[in-house]
């Protein structure tokens, strides 16, 4: 939002030197030196009609008097033209013939900076690999981490099955960039992840707790091809049965990120299939929710997937 410059001495557009009145929408024509105290201009003297005749033998006293009331009425109208409510001077009318100004003493208030999506509460960005996830009723970011991968996680926990002394949330979402590998397609790349991925969620955690007894046995229960943010990717999702509670479901996607070099983005989805756990329609909800940062898209269903790499 931008408010205009009151009136008031300006220094000149044209001539440094010169301060010129600035009537609240435009430059008139009156100058002063710059530096003298802010004193609104002189108003044009207000005609007042015509002059009666004046009476015989009283000719110095009536001029005087006549005189006196004129000035009297312009200092009047003068104070009106010049002063407002609030003491300011008001605006003048813009002499004709004075010099052109191309410039005018605008002050524009500094606009807020525009909210960013890292401050939405309901997105989870990865500015790295230029994307959002929709963050759902009943989740909330992970604010610190230890590997500070962007995380979303249910805002429910509970004491997690194969440790009672740990507490674990009903199901987590985070992105990463792939590290130390040579895999170049979104299939090879998930194929590769998902195991990682499931020792990630069910298996021993950064401390070396098994919270959930450990991975038992696992089968694969959806695999393919699917559109994430524009971008062709693939995704592998495992049902996995743990040592202690009733195991989950864990998944792998792989994309390429429509910024910089477009490498890969992989999003491993971990949820537990106990009493309070979301619905695996949740899982595909947030895959169909995922956005380019910044609304720009390209790829699609026309991007072609390579073969996988041997």
């Amino acid at each position: 939002m931008s408010m205009t410059t009151p009136p008031g001495w300006y220094p000149d557009p044209g001539t440094p030197v010169l301060e010129r009145w600035w009537d609240g929408t435009a430059w008139t024509g009156h100058t002063r030196a710059a530096g003298q105290p802010a004193v609104p201009p002189s108003p044009p003297t207000v005609p007042l009609g015509p002059v009666a005749p004046r009476p015989r033998g009283r000719g110095p006293v009536v001029a005087v008097a006549a005189a006196a009331a004129v000035l009297v009425t312009a200092l009047v109208a003068g104070v009106i033209v010049l002063n407002g409510d609030d003491g300011e001077p008001a605006a003048a009318a813009t002499p004709s013939g004075g010099a052109a100004m191309t410039a005018s003493p605008v002050r524009s208030a500094a606009p807020a900076p525009p909210p960013t999506p890292s401050d939405d509460p309901n997105l989870l960005v990865d500015q790295l690999n230029g994307i959002t996830l929709p963050v759902l009723p009943g989740w909330e970011k992970a604010e610190s981490r230890i590997d500070g991968l962007p995380t979303m996680q249910t805002k429910d926990t509970y004491d997690c099955p194969g440790d009672a002394g740990a507490f674990c949330h009903h199901a987590w979402v985070n992105t990463r960039t792939p590290t130390r590998t040579d895999l170049r397609t979104a299939e090879a790349l998930a194929k590769h992840d998902i195991a990682d991925a499931a020792d990630a969620a069910f298996g021993d955690d950064a401390v070396g707790r098994r919270r959930y007894g450990g991975i038992v046995s696992h089968r694969e229960v959806k695999s393919g091809s699917v559109v994430v943010a524009g971008r062709t990717g693939y995704l592998v999702r495992w049902s996995v049965r743990t040592g202690a509670g009733p195991g989950g479901q864990v998944q792998s996607l792989a994309f390429p990120s429509s910024v910089g070099s477009e490498s890969m983005v992989i999003i491993r989805f971990a949820f537990d299939a106990g009493k309070g756990a979301p619905p695996l329609t949740v899982l595909d909800r947030i895959t169909s929710g995922i956005r380019a940062l910044g609304g720009q898209e390209s790829g699609g269903v026309g991007s072609s997937v390579a073969a996988p790499t041997p």
